[in-house]
C-alpha cells in the first residue's frame, strides 16, 4: 500500500447555511446578520430600515398566512407606510415599531423560542434605534431557524 493511498483527507468544512429558508408552501424567509442591519440602518440614514421593514412584515405575514395565522400580521405595505412616512406624524411609527416588535415576539413563541425582551427593545428603542432593529432581527432569526428544525 503506498503512502499517498494511506492518507485520509479530512471532510469538507461544511456549507455556510443557507441564508433563505422555504419554511412551508408560501413561506420564504431570510436570516439576516442582525449587526449588518443595525450598521445599514445607521449608514443610510435609515433609508435601509424601510426596505428592511417591508421585507420582515412580508417575511412575517406569509408565514401567518401559511400556518392560517393571523397573529403576524397581514399587511407589510401598510406597516412599512406607517414606518415612513407615518414616522413623520410620530403615533403611526411607534405603533408600527410595537406591533411588529409583537409579531417578532409570536414568531419566536409559534417556534417556541425565548421571545425577544419587550422592556429591552424600549430601551434600545430609545437610545439607539439601528440596535432595536439588529434586536428585532436576531429574534427573527432565531424563530426561522427554529421553524426550519421543525419542518425538515
Amino acid at each position: 500500500m503506498s503512502e499517498a493511498a494511506s492518507v485520509t483527507h479530512a471532510p469538507a468544512p461544511a456549507a455556510p447555511p443557507d441564508p433563505v429558508l422555504q419554511l412551508t408552501p408560501g413561506s420564504v424567509v431570510k436570516l439576516r446578520n442582525p449587526v449588518l442591519v443595525g450598521v445599514l440602518t445607521f449608514v443610510t440614514l435609515g433609508l435601509y430600515t424601510i426596505v428592511w421593514w417591508y421585507l420582515i412584515n412580508r417575511e412575517l405575514a406569509d408565514h401567518g398566512r401559511a400556518l392560517g395565522r393571523r397573529d403576524l400580521g397581514d399587511d407589510p405595505a401598510r406597516s412599512t407606510l406607517a414606518m415612513f412616512p407615518g414616522a413623520i406624524l410620530v403615533v403611526p411609527g411607534v405603533w408600527t415599531v410595537v406591533t411588529t416588535f409583537q409579531r417578532v415576539q409570536a414568531a419566536q413563541r409559534l417556534h417556541r423560542q425565548i421571545p425577544v425582551n419587550g422592556w429591552l427593545g424600549l430601551v434600545l428603542g430609545l437610545v439607539l434605534s439601528p440596535a432595536l432593529f439588529a434586536y428585532m432581527q436576531s429574534g427573527l432569526n432565531s424563530a426561522w431557524s427554529a421553524a426550519a428544525a421543525q419542518h425538515h
